[in-house]
């Protein structure tokens, strides 16, 4: 072989080695506990186009919906271990991780979504996500479940007494069960997969959920009545591996950031759509809906469990949340 074909094989060979590498391509794990047409199928799909245009096809996504890598505690333990890349999840199991996120979980401590959403993008929400980092985790973006509704197969719910002793599914979160026990509810933790399934067999009452997963998972198909108590506001967060984040140029960061606030506007906008047309559908469906509650009977149940709360959040740190117009 001549001088002049070696070096023609060499030139060939680092040209195609530089296109391999300039078309690397990295598939990212982004799995979520509701179906792909849902609030969260939603937000990640934003998040995953974005990054893909931002990095000209260098990371993509492949989506897990339906609980496919289990529950979100499951997915959360997976995204700190680093055998999962990515997850869209609510803060209901979250605070077993990262303490500091239960705060959010207090009955009744927003007025309503603007409230909600100004505290969780300003500085009491940015802080929370950068108190992730510590405990293994990179918090992206704060996105949304929504507000909390009660169903049940057993009567309507007017006010709190009517909750009382009915055994209703809640997440894995201290917070939510001390607040629920306040109305009487025995509260039964339970992962979200298991749900639908029980609801079916009548292991459980009922549940509470934001309207959108209520639509998503049909849960009108093994539950009778709907009351629009509006009792825990419902954060989301995305989630990215430590591991990921630590490989990612300062570019592809700012991408990724970028990525995943478009995500959070994308998914609260469905949560708007779905509260404002999922009502309606819900009652086609055949559910009876407690549409005017008495949210006042719920507000005083819950008081004795703010000494609680205050004794373990601080009485400033939750009054700074409710100050915040």
């Amino acid at each position: 072989m001549t001088s002049r074909s070696t070096f023609r094989l060499a030139t060939l060979a680092t040209l195609m080695a530089l296109a391999g590498s300039a078309g690397a391509q990295t598939i990212l794990k982004i799995g979520y506990t509701p179906p792909k047409d849902s609030h969260y199928g939603v937000g990640a799909t934003t998040f995953c186009d974005e990054i893909e245009k931002g990095t000209q096809d260098r990371y993509k996504c492949q989506h897990y919906p339906n609980s496919a890598l289990g529950g979100e505690r499951e997915m959360i333990e997976s995204v700190q271990l680093g055998t999962q890349d990515l997850v869209n999840t609510s803060t209901g199991p979250l605070g077993n991780f990262v303490a500091e996120t239960r705060v959010v979980d207090i009955p009744f401590l927003f007025r309503d979504y603007d409230h909600a959403r100004k505290v969780m993008d300003g500085p009491i929400g940015q802080e929370l996500l950068k108190k992730m980092q510590a405990k293994g985790l990179m918090g992206l973006a704060w996105t949304e479940n929504g507000f909390r509704h009660m169903t049940n197969n057993k009567r309507a719910i007017l006010q709190a007494s009517d909750a009382s002793g009915l055994k209703i599914r809640t997440m894995e979160n201290k917070v939510h069960m001390d607040g629920y026990r306040t109305f009487g509810l025995l509260p039964t933790p339970m992962a979200f997969p298991e749900l639908f399934t029980a609801l079916q067999q009548g292991t459980v009452d009922g549940q509470e959920n934001p309207i959108p997963v209520i639509l998503s998972s049909k849960f009108s198909q093994v539950q009778k009545y709907l009351s629009l108590t509006g009792h825990v506001y419902s954060p989301a967060v995305l989630i990215l591996s430590p591991t990921v984040w630590g490989k990612l140029s300062e570019a592809d960061r700012k991408v990724f950031l970028a990525a995943a606030q478009k995500a959070a506007v994308a998914q609260r906008k469905r949560v708007n759509d779905d509260e404002a047309n999922g009502i309606a559908q819900l009652k086609k469906d055949g559910m009876q809906v407690v549409e005017k509650v008495d949210g006042e009977s719920f507000r005083k149940a819950v008081i004795p469990a703010y000494a609680n709360f205050a004794k373990e959040f601080g009485a400033e740190r939750i009054a700074a949340i409710q100050a915040v117009k």
